[in-house]
């Protein structure tokens, strides 16, 4: 096997990656927001088959940054899956949004 792994494969791989921020308006706790996180979490693995973890605000009980990841071959599918994503957690009733960065790498 000569030079790297990526030579031959890696071209055809896209990574879609999402850091959204949301505000949970209704959380009195960090049980309350841990509650809508890990129902949100859940519903997105499941319905899009995609990676995510809480990535930041930790311990602010009305507030979470939530990081998702998705790979594929193609772009055009990414992009679509990505926005579909956003569309569905800006429909979100427990949380708002208030930033949402994305990359296609």
């Amino acid at each position: 096997m000569s030079g790297s792994i990526c030579e031959n494969w890696c071209i055809n791989m896209r990574v879609g990656i999402l850091r959204i921020t949301l505000e949970i308006t209704d959380s009195l706790s960090l049980k309350d927001k841990r509650m809508v996180i890990r129902s949100l979490k859940d519903r997105l693995r499941q319905r899009y088959n995609i990676s995510v973890a809480e990535v930041d605000d930790h311990d602010a009980w009305q507030r979470s940054t939530l990081g998702l990841s998705m790979v594929s071959h193609d772009r055009e599918f990414l992009d679509a899956t990505l926005n579909k994503i956003t569309d569905y957690i800006e429909k979100e009733r427990s949380a708002v949004v208030l930033g949402i960065e994305r990359e296609v790498l």
